[in-house]
């Protein structure tokens, strides 16, 4: 088999090195590419391919639509909706992903996200810097809150239970209810937990059933003191909508680790300038142990596959 990394893991070269060692052992060829969205180039790297590997990076059908070797696409990340999915399987092409390598981390920085929020960190460490006292930023606590999570998936669990240690209420909402004691409330529909939460935290795949799960009528069904975290998929909020709220106050805050393109951002977008909004640029998944995490499951998925077993599957 012919299999090709079209962008870089973030591991060590001799990790990276460690794995293909293996591959070439066992008499395949394996070629690494840097990062590209050069459709031309693209077609170049994978037109002899069996097994594509890749991870965030936009992958469009016309990129691999001649590949007539292509068999499996190995994507490192959870989400996919970056892979032409159904055009593959239509074709043949199976499709796995890298799911839960990157759970603690993104759990993590939801939690901080909060609290960065709650505290109003970035204003007054500007105030800190600048001469400035703590006066103005009376904070709140995490404890006692309700944090409300949509899409209740294994990412949001690990939230939950560490907003439950923190003190916080917890409660749930996804469309298929799973036993899972990380939530006090489970099964609410969207619009109680809106009312109800004091955070609202998005955990949910982007598809054409959340794209803009959260808009105006949601926001103005928050609290006028709630905060929005999204760690999600930028387009599940609808981004205008979201400016507004904030503008106007209908909630206190946001924070965005994900955008309706991948950063870097034009600094010129009104979303930047909306009051009361913390940006990270896609930090969610990116710590040391994630990427060590998410090279292992993804060379793990294609042994697997070698051996014929077709593990993490994703389909259309």
């Amino acid at each position: 088999m012919h299999i090709v990394l079209l962008e870089p893991l973030d591991v060590s070269e001799a990790q990276l090195n460690v794995y293909a060692d293996r591959l070439r052992a066992r008499g395949h060829t394996f070629a690494a590419f840097e990062k590209t969205q050069n459709l031309q180039q693209l077609q170049e790297e994978v037109k002899d391919a069996d097994v594509i590997l890749t991870a965030n990076m936009p992958l469009p059908w016309e990129a691999i639509r001649h590949a007539d070797k292509l068999k499996y696409i190995d994507v490192a990340f959870t989400g996919t909706d970056h892979i032409p999915v159904r055009q593959a399987s239509e074709k043949g092409i199976q499709v796995s992903n890298c799911s839960g390598y990157a759970t603690d981390s993104v759990a993590e920085l939801c939690i901080g996200l909060m609290i960065d929020l709650l505290r109003s960190i970035p204003q007054t460490s500007r105030s800190c810097r600048q001469a400035g006292t703590k006066n103005g930023w009376l904070a709140r606590l995490l404890k006692g809150k309700t944090v409300g999570f949509a899409g209740a998936g294994h990412i949001a669990s690990s939230t939950a239970r560490l907003a439950k240690a923190f003190g916080a209420r917890t409660i749930g909402y996804r469309r298929h209810p799973q036993p899972d004691d990380a939530f006090d409330i489970q099964a609410v529909d969207l619009e109680d937990l809106l009312t109800q939460s004091d955070i609202v935290s998005l955990h949910t795949p982007l598809t054409e059933a959340t794209r803009h799960m959260i808009s105006r009528r949601e926001l103005q069904m928050m609290k006028p003191d709630a905060l929005l975290i999204n760690t999600a998929r930028g387009p599940v909020v609808d981004t205008e909508a979201l400016v507004e709220a904030l503008e106007q106050g209908t909630i206190a805050g946001a924070a965005l680790d994900v955008f309706d393109t991948e950063p870097p951002l034009d600094p010129d977008m009104p979303l930047l300038s909306a009051p009361n909004l913390l940006v990270t640029p896609h930090i969610g998944y990116y710590t040391r142990e994630s990427m060590d995490q998410r090279a292992q499951i993804l060379f793990d998925n294609l042994d697997k596959w070698l051996s014929g077993t077709w593990q993490n599957q994703v389909r259309p």
